[in-house]
């Protein structure tokens, strides 16, 4: 049987830390939080119960996981951001993977909002490849939206149950990550022509809505799923005009 290491990166997570960690102790040989400055307690309390934890100080998302990686015991991985949790189901999935050979297996990931379970806007099943041999690839993408690319060739398989996201706790908070996300976006996106900025600015916001709240369903959730739709545009919106102002030094 292989040993798993879980590894969690976290940044003033005290509120979600406990549950994420207590979600994987039953199948974890090796339980390690990388935190890069928390002041509000993270740090203790997954000490506390039992995770080692590391400092590592935040350079980008792509970048804290694949330093994260190397601070594994084992070459197996599970990767979760200290928001999030596994269900019973994909607990039991996952502890079934250590008596198997495959190298990466892949899993549903169920965003909340408030409390609620999201399943139209897009926001499921959220396929997330987050269990794999470390050897076998790497953490790559955009800031702030990285993903774990493996070797070509290497199979992958899917588990039943989902990794459960505590997203947006409140409205507040969604709209912090909107304006935190879209920031982060635009240093990537102020090398690209101005006249692109421009027209993508214009165009893609539209486009977004478009296709979350009517092709993906977000007219079904109601009021909340417009809340939704119209600020998922609008990060879309603002990533470009934030690279404007950059380009322009304003």
């Amino acid at each position: 049987m292989r040993k798993l290491s879980v590894v969690i990166i976290a940044f003033n997570e005290a509120a979600n830390i406990g549950a994420c960690i207590d979600s994987v102790k039953e199948i974890a040989d090796d339980i390690v939080v990388v935190d890069s400055g928390s002041k509000d307690g993270t740090q203790e309390l997954a000490g506390n119960i039992g995770a080692r934890v590391v400092y590592h100080a935040f350079e980008g998302h792509i970048e804290q996981k694949n330093w994260a990686i190397t601070q594994a015991k084992y070459s197996f991985v599970l990767s979760l951001d200290a928001d999030e949790k596994l269900s019973s189901e994909l607990a039991t999935s996952i502890l079934k993977t250590k008596v198997e050979n495959e190298e990466a297996y892949s899993m549903n990931r169920l965003n909340f909002y408030g409390g609620k379970a999201i399943k139209t806007c897009g926001l499921y099943p959220d396929r997330k490849l987050r269990l794999w041999e470390s050897s076998k690839g790497k953490w790559t993408g955009a800031n702030p939206h990285d993903k774990f690319e493996v070797e070509k060739g290497v199979g992958i398989k899917h588990l039943e149950g989902d990794i459960l996201h505590n997203t947006f706790p409140t409205h507040q908070d969604f709209l912090n990550q909107i304006e935190k996300f879209s920031s982060i976006s635009a240093i990537q996106l102020k090398r690209k022509f101005v006249p692109v900025l421009f027209a993508k600015m214009l165009v893609n916001p539209v486009l977004r809505f478009i296709k979350i709240y009517f092709l993906k369903a977000g007219i079904i959730d109601g009021h909340t799923g417009w809340l939704i739709c119209y600020h998922f545009s609008r990060e879309v919106f603002l990533k470009y005009f934030k690279a404007l102002k950059l380009k322009f030094d304003l």
